[in-house]
């Protein structure tokens, strides 16, 4: 079963009174449970691709195509229902981390499930999370941390951080955009094992883009970016080829 269909996506922005073609009719169907990487160079319209597929953009008014969750089409939601999507099935892992510098480890992975429960939510079921943030944080080897500030940490351990946060509310869909992009290669790897760690036997999907063939090969499966088209899928798809 496809957990994310996307058809005939089109998105186009504007420089001025230049039209600016990003994506150019993407067609793409995503299982539940995949890991997908979309692999492609600077340009070729994935993080636009992963912006649209979180909602944080929609697709062009006229022939902009369709994007929909388990059959349910993001475009028929209201400014409303998207935000309550994202906060409720949809975790972000950026390539620049965006944590609070004046919030601890712990702090900043807790920020989401602030924002989605709301002050006396968060109040009510405050302690429960908190142990699930120790937990997640834990998994991704930051035990020693929770009280630490971003400015202490390494840039592998903040992207840790990252993705710690965007699972805190157990989301079913992980999107990525170059999460390794300010890594070293090994810090890279070590990173990406958190990923298979995190994502332990659950049925999360994982859309995770990538201009690194070598990072793309951890996923399940390789779709290629080019120009704004999905290509056929890369050589060597398969996770660890």
């Amino acid at each position: 079963m496809s957990a994310i269909e996307v058809t005939n996506l089109h998105k186009t922005y504007k420089l001025g009174k230049v039209e600016v073609p990003v994506l150019r009719g993407v067609s793409l169907d995503i299982a539940s449970g995949e890991w997908l990487a979309i692999l492609g160079a600077s340009g070729s319209g994935k993080s636009t691709l992963l912006h649209l597929l979180g909602g944080l953009d929609r697709p062009d008014a006229k022939t902009g195509g369709r994007i929909a969750y388990d059959g349910k089409a993001l475009g028929d939601l209201s400014a409303n229902e998207r935000n309550q999507f994202r906060r409720d099935h949809v975790g972000f892992v950026f390539q620049f981390y965006h944590l609070v510098p004046e919030l601890t480890v712990i702090e900043n992975t807790l920020l989401s499930a602030m924002i989605r429960l709301g002050k006396l939510g968060y109040m009510r079921e405050s302690g429960k999370l908190r142990e699930s943030a120790r937990e997640l944080l834990g998994k991704a080897g930051l035990s020693h941390r929770l009280g630490h500030k971003p400015a202490q940490l390494s840039g592998g351990e903040r992207q840790r951080v990252a993705i710690a946060r965007a699972l805190i509310n157990d989301p079913p869909v992980i999107l990525a955009d170059e999460p390794t992009g300010n890594l070293d290669q090994k810090t890279g790897a070590e990173l990406l094992d958190v990923f298979e760690t995190m994502r332990g036997k659950t049925e999360r999907t994982i859309v995770m883009v990538t201009h690194d063939p070598k990072v793309a090969r951890r996923a399940d499966r390789v779709v290629e970016m080019d120009d704004g088209h999905i290509r056929q899928p890369a050589a060597g798809q398969a996770a660890g080829a």
